[in-house]
């Protein structure tokens, strides 16, 4: 699997993915429109090491939704992933069995 999970909207994202040059080997996914599959998130966890790896604490939900009080399970994190795209630290980019998160280069 050679994807890109990013969002539209991010500055930091579009930049990133604008120099990346093997852009067009990727499938490029936009979570915010295309949403994430569980099977993907699981597989991303599974080269990751954790949910906690994947997910973004510098969302204005994290801290709304008092998450930054909170100590979440494993199980939570994965369903906050997968209920709001903003949970998602981006961008992503899986590479057969390697994940770079937050980059694009290795």
């Amino acid at each position: 699997m050679k994807r890109i999970y990013q969002l539209n909207t991010c500055d930091n994202c579009r930049k990133l993915i604008k120099a990346f040059e093997d852009r067009n080997a990727y499938e490029i996914i936009d979570i915010k429109t295309q949403g994430i599959q569980a099977k993907d998130l699981d597989f991303m966890k599974e080269i990751a090491g954790s949910y906690e790896a994947l997910f973004s604490k510098r969302a204005i939900k994290y801290k709304t939704l008092g998450l930054k009080d909170k100590q979440l399970s494993e199980m939570e994190i994965r369903q906050y992933i997968l209920d709001e795209y903003t949970f998602l630290k981006r961008p992503i980019r899986v590479d057969g069995n390697a994940i770079f998160i937050g980059k694009l280069e290795s």
